[in-house]
């Protein structure tokens, strides 16, 4: 019952890590809880996926797809404060030129956003509206399943990064110090079943193997990116950061629903026909 107790208390530090949702006083904190709670991010994101699809699905009834994308967009925003979008502006700005390790880390430690970073949000949220729009078009409820798919694998994402890299900047600087500390072994394997239930449950409520198929190309896709981040953010860093986590959660989320969207566009490999 205690263990129990303390994962529910670790999933709500979670949640209030990731969201601007507040949690009871009572939870309590621990610096370590912080650092053990990372093994429930893919939870929050199924979590937040939830808010989203749910905005998307009651704003399709009422406007185009277009409007329903972009409130969802909003609404997923609005909960989340721009964490993950925050971080994708300040790595596009530390490593779009050709700036020194050195540098780069500055870079990411000041809060104007620049050239680079602006263009990195543009792109990348006026693709994720144009996406959503694309999937309502093709079935509503495939994609509100979709996007919670995508957010789960999107956190999970990050806290492989976590574990597989090294933290790049001081971690007695890190503005979450106890995430900058090394991730155990049990994190990435507690958010991958997160993401099996998860992505099963989706499948299942479906019952369609076109459905299930986007699912898994989605995963595939992400986990694509996410090697490719890894790289990037090694050779160019040394290791991970905060802000190369929030880059790493919306370009694998991104990626996730772009080979959803390749899959409904292009269903003949999957259905036989």
């Amino acid at each position: 019952m205690k263990k129990l107790q303390h994962e529910l208390r670790l999933f709500l530090l979670a949640l209030q890590f990731l969201t601007r949702l507040p949690v009871p006083a009572r939870v309590g904190f621990q610096p370590q809880w912080l650092s053990e709670s990372v093994r429930h991010f893919p939870a929050v994101g199924m979590f937040v996926g939830l808010w989203a699809s749910t905005v998307l699905v009651l704003s399709a009834q009422l406007w185009s797809p277009w409007v329903a994308a972009m409130l969802s967009l909003a609404a997923t925003l609005c909960l989340t404060g721009g964490l993950h979008e925050d971080g994708l502006a300040d790595t596009a700005d530390a490593l779009g030129g050709s700036s020194s390790r050195e540098k780069a880390l500055a870079i990411m430690k000041d809060s104007r956003i620049g050239a680079y970073g602006a263009m990195a949000l543009v792109v990348v949220l006026g693709l994720k509206v144009i996406v959503l729009a694309d999937l309502i078009r093709h079935d509503l409820g495939v994609a509100a399943l979709l996007v919670i798919g995508a957010h789960t694998v999107s956190r999970t994402a990050a806290v492989v990064l976590m574990w597989a890299l090294p933290y790049a900047g001081a971690a007695d600087q890190a503005k979450a110090r106890p995430l900058a500390q090394e991730v155990s072994a049990h994190a990435p394997l507690v958010a991958l079943a997160w993401t099996a239930l998860v992505l099963v449950w989706l499948s299942w409520s479906a019952a369609s193997v076109l459905t299930a198929s986007a699912l898994l190309l989605g995963l595939v896709a992400a986990t694509g990116v996410l090697v490719l981040c890894g790289r990037w953010w090694h050779r160019r860093l040394g290791g991970f950061t905060g802000d190369t986590l929030g880059a790493t959660q919306q370009l694998t989320e991104i990626g996730s629903l772009l080979a959803a969207l390749a899959v409904l566009n292009h269903p003949w490999p999957f259905l036989g026909h």
